[in-house]
C-alpha cells in the first residue's frame, strides 16, 4: 500500500518537518520522518481533536530558540493547544514514536534518541497523560502516518541509510518548476543504470512533501522556482533534513555570486542548465550530469 493509498477522500494530508506540530483542525493524514527525533501523538476522543509534534533533541541548546525543536517545550506547547479545545487532562492520550539511534545516517551523538524518548515520557507523565502506544528505540529510522479521525498510527521502518549503493540504484529527487526539464532530466536519469527517478516537484513545498515521503538519495534542485527559490530551500535542507543537492539552474553561471552562495549553504554540486545543453541533447552534457549526481549521491554532507 502506497502513502495515498492511506489518505480516506476528502481528508487533508499533513508533512512535519522537524521541529514543527501541528493540531487538526479538521481530519487528517500526519506524517513525518523519524531517526533520532521523536514524534508525540496527542489525542482527545471527547471532542475530537489531535495533534503532533516532531522534536529533534530533549532541551534547548541556545535560549529562544523555537519551542518546536526541543522535546521539553515542544510537548508540552501541543498538550496545552489541544487543552484550549477541552480543559479536562484527562481526556488526553498519547502515544510516542521515534528515537532511533541512527548514528550513521544522520551523524548524531550517541544517545539523542534515548533523551528524546525519555523526555517525551517525562513531560507525559508530568501531566498525567497515559501513554498509549509506543514505538521507540533501536536502529532504524521510521515513516509514521498518524490518522486523526481514527487515531491510529501506521509506521514504516526505514533501513540505515550508507554510502554503498551495491545491489540498488541511486534514487534521485527532480525539483524544477519547467516540466519539460522534469522531463529531460528524468529521461537522463533513467538511461543510467546506476540511477532511478524516486519522485518530482514542482516547486519547493511539494518538494518538501517528496522529500520526507520517498527519502531520495540525492537532489536535483533548480533555484529559480514559484513560491520559494531553490536556495532558500537548500538552506531548510541542510538545516532539517541534510541530503546531498546538485544545482541545475540557468543562473548558475561559473563564478557568479549564485555559485559560491550554493556552495556556501551545502550544495555537493553546481550545474549551469546552459552548459548542460539540455534541448540539444548531446551526449557529454548529460554524462557530465549524471557525474555530478553519482559523485553528490557518494559525498558524506555536513549533518547527515
Amino acid at each position: 500500500m502506497n502513502y495515498e493509498e492511506l489518505i480516506p477522500v476528502g481528508m487533508e494530508k499533513v508533512f512535519l518537518l522537524p521541529g514543527e506540530l501541528c493540531v487538526a483542525e479538521k481530519p487528517a493524514l500526519m506524517a513525518t520522518l523519524l531517526g533520532s527525533c521523536v514524534a508525540v501523538c496527542l489525542y482527545n476522543r471527547k471532542v475530537g481533536c489531535a495533534g503532533m509534534n516532531h522534536f529533534l533533541r530533549d532541551r534547548a541548546l541556545m535560549p529562544n530558540e523555537p519551542c518546536g525543536k526541543s522535546g521539553d517545550t515542544s510537548t508540552s506547547y501541543l498538550i496545552q493547544s489541544l487543552m484550549v479545545k477541552d480543559r479536562m487532562i484527562s481526556h488526553l492520550e498519547a502515544k510516542i514514536f521515534g528515537g532511533g539511534e541512527v548514528v550513521a545516517s544522520l551523524g548524531l551523538v550517541g544517545g539523542i534518541g534515548a533523551d528524546n524518548i525519555l523526555m517525551a515520557r517525562k513531560i507525559l507523565k508530568e501531566y498525567k497523560i497515559p501513554i498509549i502506544e509506543e514505538d521507540v528505540g533501536g536502529k532504524q529510522g521510521r515513516k509514521i502516518y498518524f490518522n486523526t479521525q481514527t487515531y491510529k498510527v501506521e509506521v514504516r521502518y526505514i533501513a540505515s541509510r550508507h554510502k554503498d549503493y551495491s545491489g540498488r540504484k541511486i534514487r534521485v529527487l527532480i525539483v524544477d518548476d519547467s516540466q519539460m526539464v522534469r522531463k529531460i532530466l528524468r529521461k537522463d536519469i533513467e538511461t543510467s543504470t546506476d540511477f532511478e527517478v524516486c519522485a518530482e516537484a514542482s516547486d519547493a513545498y511539494e518538494a518538501r512533501d517528496r522529500l520526507l515521503e520517498t527519502d531520495p538519495d540525492v537532489i536535483s534542485l533548480d533555484i529559480i522556482m514559484p513560491g520559494m527559490d531553490g536556495l532558500d530551500f537548500l538552506e531548510k535542507i541542510m538545516q532539517y533534513k541534510p541530503r546531498p543537492v546538485v544545482i541545475v539552474s540557468t543562473i548558475a553561471k561559473a563564478g557568479s555570486p549564485t555559485v559560491n552562495r550554493a556552495k556556501e549553504i551545502g550544495a555537493a554540486g553546481v550545474l549551469d542548465k546552459d552548459e548542460l545543453g539540455l534541448y540539444k541533447g548531446s551526449e557529454n552534457p548529460r554524462l557530465k550530469y549524471l557525474a555530478t549526481l553519482k559523485a553528490a549521491a557518494m559525498s558524506i554532507v555536513k549533518g547527515q
